[in-house]
């Protein structure tokens, strides 16, 4: 597997607390970017165990403390930054330190630097870590408002501007890995929407970044054995089937059928105590049943909950008097009788359930059928690797269905109309009328999402005696595979997966993919071994130096990034590539989408940009304390060497209440003025950048935070027909 997207940012910001308090507590300061960034990957704890006395927060009002200094996590935002500055003119630290987790810009370094306030900095340093990491190889940025920032026309002159900062993100991701890649970028070809250039620019515009970044740095990349990494820009654009489709591996149909919330957390609420209770259970990756099961199919995912139980039974025969289990059923009893083994019993009944209410929504929705339709329509081959023929009447008799839902016909519907390539506007409007979606008025949600697609390079309509054919697929299918019957004959796999694959192989298409340099696109051979591509940098940038990051491996990386946002399939399939051809691979993406979601989204791409909420647009402004009065400052406490400091009291800041936190050794004798600065790094001048985009008020947006202006819930569950037929999974439907 390779290192951990986690382990690499945590250790970049312990070790830069731990040189920068050299042995001295101090506080840290967090705005609240930065403080969802520090939760999302290490524990307080581990905070607080290298000399962080407390915890406090930049927007909040807070007593002065002058006989410590402070450690500043900040993001480099406008109003974060007048805020810094209305903090140290206030004196509230001896000293100040501060640790940017992105880029600072050359107009908020100067205002910094022109205040009274600089006088009190003792250094100053760029992280590189303004990212999220979800799982060991998936990255986000937590923004779905990406998505229409980058596809609604409406939106379009704020697209520079947000593509700066994500170059900038993707930037402080390349950095941590210590990976200076060569880039590729998706060039459709006989595209049709004006994003189609979407790629281009940004792939350029990224270049641009990574080659400032390297002059600036003599000390990156730093040295190492792996063969240069490769970065492929794309888009959503680039492969719409794979948010409409259903797929049955476990994560992918959780995140599908189930009302996961996406927020902070990834969480998923059960019922407990025989139904009488309910409580939310997170999915994590501390979770070995959820890491080592999500990519399965769900056939696949219930055999190794049911085994593994069995054998915990089996090694374990004082733990239940109920004999093996036979099914999910068997197994949620008997854990209720297990109050002795919490930790199986937590992750066993958090699974169980959402196996269960998975093929609860398998069975009663016809999936299986939609799926088989579906694959043809994604690969225009049926089930024995021949074209596609007479899908219509298949997919008419499933939205005559009363088992099918709405949002089930919907993706049916709108899948056909992808691979079709363009119908009459009536006939769009016939098909949706006959699944009950639309019933003639003029503006109606479904016809909106149907024309919206257009904006993402989907041909929608056509003339009535149109003869324009279809383009060749991007990747053919194999009609020579040979395909698995127990996993219901699944023929499509998403673009990326190809992609990746062609790559790999040596067969991607330079003209569809072609590198940001020519040189680039001439010197690399797949496969090529050396000791190290970094050669073939710029002379400018070709130093090493002693920020070297230690490797466990010399597998090259390919890091994708999907704008617009991707879908758990095509995470899935990143990590299935890296397997099968020793490669490690990367996945970055603005946000997780979902079948609903991506729906809603695409519904929204033409509405007015001032109804879509966007955090570009917002202007943030100054905490109340900066205009208010200063309290009377307390004089510091001074103690007796070697003698203990009282622990910090408990604020608005937040941090340790009073009394003893438990791993926090006892404090140091007196608090001198630092002798010893942290190594500042010197920052040359650069152009003026637009500060990231600022977070909602709420403290940020994520997947389910996107409220959509014209989101509507969908209608209530049909009756369930029952038929006398085994699906793929064994089960009497």
């Amino acid at each position: 597997m390779g290192v951990s997207a986690f382990q690499i940012q945590e250790d970049i910001i312990i070790s830069k607390i731990k040189e920068v308090t050299n042995g001295e507590w101090m506080i840290l300061v967090t705005d609240t970017e930065s403080k969802r960034l520090l939760d999302n990957t290490v524990k307080e704890d581990d905070i607080l165990n290298i000399n962080i006395a407390n915890i406090e927060r930049l927007e909040e009002k807070r007593d002065a403390n002058p006989g410590m200094s402070a450690i500043y996590l900040l993001s480099p935002q406008q109003h974060i930054v007048e805020t810094l500055v209305a903090d140290l003119e206030k004196q509230r630290y001896q000293r100040a330190h501060l640790l940017w987790i992105n880029t600072l810009s050359r107009r908020l370094r100067d205002r910094i630097a022109s205040s009274r306030a600089s006088r009190s900095i003792a250094g100053e340093h760029e992280l590189n870590i303004d990212f999220f990491p979800r799982e060991s190889h998936l990255i986000t940025f937590r923004d779905p408002y990406s998505f229409p920032t980058l596809y609604n026309p409406k939106c379009n002159d704020l697209v520079k501007e947000h593509m700066e900062t994500l170059a900038r993100k993707i930037t402080d991701v390349c950095v941590s890995l210590g990976e200076y890649p060569k880039i590729r970028y998706y060039r459709p070809n006989a595209a049709l929407h004006d994003a189609q250039v979407l790629c281009y620019h940004f792939a350029n515009l990224l270049q641009q970044e990574l080659d400032n970044y390297a002059r600036r740095h003599q000390e990156y990349p730093p040295p190492s054995s792996r063969p240069q990494s490769v970065l492929f820009i794309t888009d959503r654009s680039m492969d719409l089937m794979a948010p409409l489709l259903h797929e049955f591996t476990y994560q992918a149909m959780a995140h599908d059928l189930l009302p996961i919330k996406e927020g902070e957390k990834v969480t998923y609420r059960i019922k407990i105590n025989d139904g009488e209770e309910e409580q939310d259970m997170e999915l994590q990756e501390k979770d070995e049943t959820w890491v080592e099961n999500r990519h399965r199919h769900m056939k696949d995912t219930i055999d190794t909950l049911m085994s593994k139980f069995q054998k915990f039974v089996a090694e374990n025969p004082g733990a239940t008097d109920d004999g093996n289990p036979a099914n999910l059923n068997m197994i949620k009893d008997m854990l209720a009788n297990m109050p002795k083994y919490q930790q199986l019993k937590d992750a066993y009944t958090l699974h169980l359930a959402m196996a269960e209410d998975c093929m609860n929504a398998f069975q009663a929705r016809k999936l299986p059928e939609i799926q088989s339709v579906e694959q043809s329509l994604a690969t225009g081959l049926d089930e024995d690797l021949r074209k596609a023929k007479n899908l219509l009447p298949t997919i008419v008799r499933l939205l005559d269905d009363e088992s099918v839902l709405p949002i089930d016909r919907e993706r049916l519907i709108i899948a056909w109309l992808i691979y079709r390539y363009g119908v009459v506007e009536e006939d769009i409007k016939r098909l949706l009328a006959h699944a009950q979606l639309y019933g003639g008025e003029p503006k109606s949600e479904k016809l909106d999402i149907i024309h919206n697609l257009q904006l993402l390079g989907a041909r929608i309509l056509a003339p009535l005696k149109d003869e324009r054919k279809a383009p060749e697929p991007l990747f053919p299918v194999d009609t020579k595979q040979e395909l698995n019957e127990e996993y219901g004959l699944v023929r499509y796999h998403p673009n990326v997966k190809h992609m990746l694959e062609y790559f790999c192989e040596g067969r991607l298409q330079h003209d569809v993919f072609p590198y940001t340099k020519q040189e680039d696109q001439e010197a690399m051979e797949v496969g090529q071994v050396q000791s190290s591509l970094r050669a073939a940098k710029p002379s400018w940038a070709s130093r090493t130096g002693a920020g070297a990051t230690r490797r466990q491996d010399n597998r090259q990386r390919l890091i994708v990034f999907m704008a617009g946002g991707a879908t758990f399939s095509e995470s899935r399939a990143c990590y299935e590539v890296a397997e099968k051809h020793n490669r490690e691979v990367f996945l970055i993406t603005s946000h997780m989408v979902s079948p609903k979601l991506f729906l809603r989204q695409v519904q929204d791409l033409d509405l007015d940009r001032n109804r879509l909420d966007l955090p570009m647009l917002r202007k943030p402004g100054l905490p109340k304390w900066v205009t208010e009065p200063e309290r009377p400052t307390p004089p510091p406490v001074m103690y007796s060497q070697g003698a203990p400091a009282p622990p910090p009291k408990g604020g608005p800041g937040g941090g340790l209440p009073p009394g003893p936190r438990g791993g926090l050794p006892g404090r140091p004798g007196p608090m001198m003025a630092p002798t010893q600065q942290m190594s500042a790094m010197s920052i040359a001048s650069a152009p003026p950048r637009p500060s990231p985009v600022p977070p909602p008020a709420n403290g940020g947006a994520s997947s389910a935070s996107y409220h959509s202006p014209t989101a509507s819930s969908d209608s209530n569950k049909l009756e369930k027909e029952k038929k006398k037929k085994r699906n793929i999974f064994g089960i009497k439907k």
